[in-house]
């Protein structure tokens, strides 16, 4: 074996998801076959839990693998798919009861979801608030109604949008709650590198922050900054010199203001028509920062 030859060492392991569009967790199925979709018993970080095979079995990179891998228990059976149902009904019950708890401690927090664990050993409650919560008061008191294990989770307002699902701005399904596994950072130049108005309304999502959409369209823009002149660039055209007023990316029409017509409009050309003599900046200044910060937090 040569020195540039190297070994891969492979797992085998099937994918879990334990939410609609939630991460994928590997498993070792050992001999055991499962099919997509299929209902399986497995011991997670916080207990035993239900999931669904989201990657059937396949041979993965030991470095990718978080060890040590937990093995799958057993498909799930009718009795444990009753037991799913069972505890989807007692989530509805404790949502109501705990929203109900929320407004006696008089607490500003806003409840969003409920989740009890396989085994009903523990419930997790997730919120939104805009601060720290002092809900200590609220745990003792949930405990006493439930009789088991209590936590509290705060969470982001895109967590939120992931797991109540609507309506984007274009009028489909919010990608989060469709198939985006998870969150990627969005920053304002990222708008300003796809020639995006930034106007609050029109690149935020309905969670309030930057469209996820701006990050996975990113590198089909980047691609294109790279043979495309920027706003403030100096071009040479057939007409002579001149200073990039406007870019449309997608189309590669440019707008040129010439240096010999100061007194008329732009004038518009391709891409390929041009030469760039000095590439201008796409930035984003502290005051468009300052005014459009929010928008970036998670």
């Amino acid at each position: 074996m040569s020195e540039l030859d190297t070994v891969v060492l492979t797992t085998p392991v099937i994918g879990v998801r334990f939410k609609n569009v939630g991460k994928v967790y590997y498993f070792d199925p050992e001999d055991a076959t499962f099919r997509l979709g299929e209902k399986v018993i497995v011991e997670t970080a916080r207990g035993v839990e239900c999931g669904e095979v989201a990657m059937e079995k396949r041979d993965v990179p030991e470095s990718s693998i978080s060890q040590p891998l937990k093995k799958v228990i057993r498909a799930a059976t009718a009795e444990d798919l009753a037991q799913v149902a069972e505890n989807a009904l007692k989530e509805k019950n404790a949502f109501a009861i705990c929203n109900k708890k929320i407004a006696a401690h008089k607490l500003d927090m806003k409840l969003v979801d409920v989740e009890y664990t396989f085994d009903a050993s523990k419930i997790l409650f997730y919120f939104t608030a805009d601060g720290r919560v002092d809900f200590r008061e609220l745990v003792k008191d949930l405990a006493s109604v439930f009789r088991t294990r209590i936590e509290l989770r705060q969470i982001g307002v895109r967590d939120e949008a992931k797991m109540l699902g609507g309506l984007g701005v274009c009028g489909r399904p919010l990608c989060c709650s469709t198939f985006l596994g998870g969150f990627q950072p969005v920053s304002i130049k990222m708008a300003k590198e796809q020639g995006l108005s930034l106007n609050p309304v029109k690149i935020s999502g309905t969670c309030g922050r930057l469209m996820c959409c701006l990050k996975y369209e990113q590198e089909a823009y980047q691609d294109l900054l790279r043979n495309t002149p920027t706003v403030n660039s100096l071009v040479m055209t057939r007409d002579g010199r001149g200073v990039v007023t406007d870019v449309n990316l997608l189309t590669g029409r440019l707008q040129i203001k010439l240096d010999s017509d100061q007194d008329t409009m732009s004038r518009t050309y391709f891409v390929q028509e041009v030469k760039v003599l000095r590439s201008g900046k796409i930035s984003v200044n502290r005051e468009e920062l300052e005014q459009l910060k929010d928008l970036e937090k998670e």
